[in-house]
């Protein structure tokens, strides 16, 4: 069995191999490229337009400059990903529920409830399917919580609260100020698919979030490559479900037991009924991958990665946008510092020798539309999942002078972080969280699809530690920083960007991929992460 002990060995071979490239890193080449993509002429970089053809045809260009092999499907440097994009037909949903009395009750769509059928045919005709309440819709073994216990859900409609439970007696078993995966909207609708739930419900009960999630209910949807394939989707809120909580006898004292660990899923003795039809349109985009083949396990990949598109224009652009003249959305910070960063990667790995493994750069496309070109990818791999080592991602390099802290998204997650961290102290640094629990960052870059996949996966942020000016200096230029410029059209090259950040956190993920290439090392979820078991599935494919 190929084991850990590889890595001790390989980092020798890593620093007679190649190390001394790794201060190669050009700070004003990484600056000039970014310029260059970001520029007005890329209109944005919006997936499906000429601005899409443009950043994909400069990067193939230079990976043949550094003499890099395509990396995509049948010996191509592109991945096609098709996206389709549903929009509700107006006045096509109807939804009513009916009572243990067999008393219909109608509901008013985009009032009481909402829901799409932005799945499959994007047709839903559900006629009295029972209703089954399901606490958060959680299971997870590795923190002894189970909302489901032995329902039987085939066929039915599934309600869950949104969230995860935050009552301080069972935070310890989640990841206390960082929400886990289990929070998320995806997570309980996979596992209600999986057990054959026909729809889920998502119940809300923080009035700014239902307003939130009401107010965009009729917006266009991009369905996630890979998402399960339910009926429909919908979401009510406290007053819309009291009827249904009085109707079945929910108690206060059941409510509060969802919060406890102690809830098991009820059947509710109702039914729902639920039309819904929305129109579907099809977008084709593009992932861009190069690769250098590894010389003695070239089946085993690791992975770097970057999303090549920003908003595009202001008709693209969806959210609120600062005063301005100026409607293109450059995204030379979100994220063509990062896809320079991948490009700048390659040159360097390229001029290293030969890895053991093989290495790809995969630029993905519609990262701002969902990470819809890693779902794409993580549902289509061209590189077997389970054997894919380990993917590093990049987005938004940090602007700023040198930084004691390396800030990474999902700390505690797995051992990549402990493999870094060494490096990192070689240089007299630390790794920390990214300090936002808020934010919710580990689920919204391209490494969270592969996540979800159970590869093992790193994304570094943005050190706040500044060597000159410590914290208190280095998290009030950063908050200036993302709340000026974050998705608004400021988000502009400038040539007074510092890069010395970047180019010490480019050197430290330069590293530690060199390590993984020329290693045996197989990086693990750690204990308490809910990822373990999907990757021990593939646990033969490495052996």
């Amino acid at each position: 069995m190929r084991g850990l002990l590889g890595g001790v060995a390989a980092a020798a071979v890593m620093l007679s191999a190649g190390l001394a490239s790794a201060q190669d890193f050009s700070a004003e080449r990484i600056s000039q490229d970014i310029r260059h993509i970001s520029s007005d002429d890329f209109m944005g970089r919006y997936p499906g337009t000429e601005g899409e053809r443009m950043t994909l045809a400069w990067l193939q260009q230079q990976y043949e400059a550094i003499g890099l092999e395509p990396g995509g499907p049948d010996g191509q440097w592109l991945q096609p990903v098709t996206l389709q994009r549903y929009t509700p037909v107006e006045g096509a949903a109807k939804v009513s529920w009916t009572g243990p009395d067999g008393t219909v009750h109608p509901m008013t769509v985009g009032t009481d409830i909402l829901v799409r059928a932005a799945t499959n045919d994007g047709k839903a005709d559900i006629r009295n399917a029972p209703l089954v309440f399901a606490g958060y819709g959680i299971n997870a073994p590795e923190r002894g919580w189970d909302d489901w216990g032995d329902i039987d859900v085939k066929g039915k409609v599934v309600v869950v609260l949104a969230g995860e439970p935050i009552e301080e007696a069972v935070t310890a078993r989640f990841d206390g100020a960082y929400p886990t995966a289990y929070s998320n909207g995806w997570y309980k609708a996979d596992e209600a698919f999986r057990r054959g739930a026909v729809g889920v419900i998502t119940l809300i009960t923080d009035p700014a979030m239902l307003e939130r999630t009401m107010s965009a209910g009729l917006r266009q949807r991009t369905l996630t490559p890979g998402a399960a394939d339910l009926e429909f989707t919908g979401s009510l809120g406290h007053a819309a479900a009291m009827p249904w909580a009085m109707a079945a006898g929910v108690t206060p004292a059941t409510m509060a037991a969802t919060g406890s660990g102690t809830f098991k899923a009820i059947d509710l003795g109702l039914t729902l009924s639920v039309a819904a039809e929305e129109t579907i349109d099809t977008l084709v985009t593009h992932n861009l991958l190069a690769r250098i083949p590894g010389t003695s396990h070239p089946d085993e990949t690791i992975i770097y990665s970057a999303h090549w598109d920003h908003v595009g224009v202001g008709e693209n652009h969806v959210g609120p946008v600062s005063t301005t003249d100026d409607n293109i959305f450059n995204g030379a910070w979100d994220n063509a510092s990062g896809t320079i960063g991948v490009l700048e990667m390659a040159r360097q790995m390229a001029a290293a020798p030969r890895p053991d493994r093989s290495i790809v750069f995969a630029h993905m496309a519609a990262e701002e539309m969902g990470l819809l070109g890693s779902y794409g990818y993580a549902a289509d791999p061209v590189y077997p999942l389970e054997t894919t080592v380990a993917d590093i991602n990049i987005d938004m390099l940090p602007l700023s002078g040198p930084t004691r802290d390396v800030a990474i998204f999902g700390k505690g997650q797995n051992t990549l972080e402990d493999n870094l961290a060494v490096l990192a102290a070689e240089e007299g640094r630390v790794v920390t969280d990214d300090r936002q629990p808020e934010q919710g960052f580990y689920t919204r870059s391209d490494h969270f699809p592969f996540v979800r996949m159970g590869v093992p996966a790193l994304m570094t942020w943005h050190g706040v530690d500044w060597d000159e000016g410590g914290i208190e200096a280095g998290q009030a230029a950063w908050t200036a920083k993302f709340g000026a410029d974050y998705h608004q059209p400021s988000d502009e090259w400038s040539a007074d960007w510092d890069l010395r950040s970047a180019v010490e956190n480019l050197t430290l993920l330069y590293k530690l991929g060199l390590q993984l290439a020329n290693s045996e090392e197989w990086p693990t979820w750690k204990p308490t992460s809910e990822f373990g078991a999907i990757r021990a599935q593939s646990d033969a494919a490495r052996q």
